[in-house]
């Protein structure tokens, strides 16, 4: 593989863009935009001095993108890393009802579930698969949100990104959610050598079935910005058709991923526009900007953020990754 030269710059920035989208979104995470709207308005900064809570602290979205990226290294940086091998990473590193995971409980978080499954025994990817997990457990929105490393580490090779992405994702998740994990992965990865949204999104959806939900929802979404310019009546028209109340769970992908890609649509290759919507409408917040951040951080390098407010400066370069 040869590298980009401008290689450690963009990741870099996409590592920043990525926990400057956790810190932002964190403080109101879950809430809708209606909420956001009326007790915090349109996001265009950090909001955590007005919620009384901490910029800096630990994150599962921060802690697994980064923790189970560990399996390579481990294993030799073999690219024929397995699920199964990727599931010993969680075994090896995880503090279990510590550490890195959201510990809902079996059958309610689904990597607290698909960790259960490992210790025990089971296998990845039957720990993370529909079969044994359920429908609505292994779609849920983790895997797209511990995927970014995976991209990151196959710059300008979407197969590959893609490739990896199925495997890291399988550990704990199955069907819907693979395809959107897939679609970030190839997005970032061609974003080392391509800036063009459009491009991006062709490059991502040539890797997931043409009769996916994903899939569907990404063509729709990019027909439905031809002629709607508004953002607003955009994500009136995503939670109608594919929002919160159609999906089981607490966080479902489809949604979620859903507001990813009408921030991008919608914000005009901009950070600070893009960060404000998906953050402005609310659901998973830290867990999309912070998907929406580290892709823009990878296509535009530091660029990204100039011209607007002082994302960094808080930020100070600090993250946390507790782990054995």
């Amino acid at each position: 593989m040869v590298l980009p030269h401008d290689y450690a710059e963009r990741v870099y920035a996409g590592v920043l863009g990525k926990i400057i989208g956790v810190y932002l979104g964190r403080p109101f995470e879950g809430w809708s935009k209606e909420r956001i709207e009326q007790e915090l308005g349109e996001i265009r900064y950090y909001v955590n001095e007005k919620r009384g809570v901490p910029l800096i602290l630990i994150d599962d979205d921060i802690t697994g993108t980064f923790t189970f990226l560990r399996a390579l290294p481990d294993h030799g940086n073999n690219l024929d890393l397995t699920p199964e091998q990727i599931g010993y990473t969680w075994l090896n590193y995880i503090i279990e009802n510590q550490s890195i995971l959201w510990w809902g409980g079996m059958g309610n978080s689904t990597e607290h579930t698909a960790f259960l499954r490992l210790k025990a025994g089971v296998p990845a990817p039957r720990s993370g698969s529909c079969t044994l997990n359920s429908k609505v457990v292994s779609e849920q929105i983790g895997a797209q949100i511990f995927i970014d490393g995976w991209a990151m580490a196959a710059p300008n090779d979407p197969a590959l990104a893609v490739d990896l992405a199925r495997r890291a994702a399988s550990v704990s998740h199955d069907g819907e959610a693979i395809y959107g994990a897939q679609v970030i992965a190839a997005m970032e990865s061609a974003a080392f050598g391509e800036s063009d949204l459009n491009r991006l999104l062709d490059i991502a959806v040539g890797f997931i079935p043409a009769d996916s939900i994903i899939y569907r929802m990404i063509a729709e979404l990019r027909q439905l910005r031809t002629n709607e310019p508004d953002w607003r009546n955009a994500f009136e028209w995503l939670r109608e058709h594919y929002g919160y109340d159609r999906y089981g769970g607490g966080c479902h992908m489809i949604p979620n991923h859903g507001l990813i890609m009408l921030s991008l649509l919608w914000g005009d290759d901009d950070f600070q526009k893009t960060m404000m919507i998906v953050n402005t409408c609310g659901w998973d917040t830290d867990c999309n900007a912070a998907n929406v951040g580290c892709l823009m951080g990878i296509k535009s390098g530091l660029a990204a953020f100039e011209g607007g407010p002082d994302w960094r400066g808080p930020v100070a370069d600090r993250l946390y990754l507790p782990t054995v």
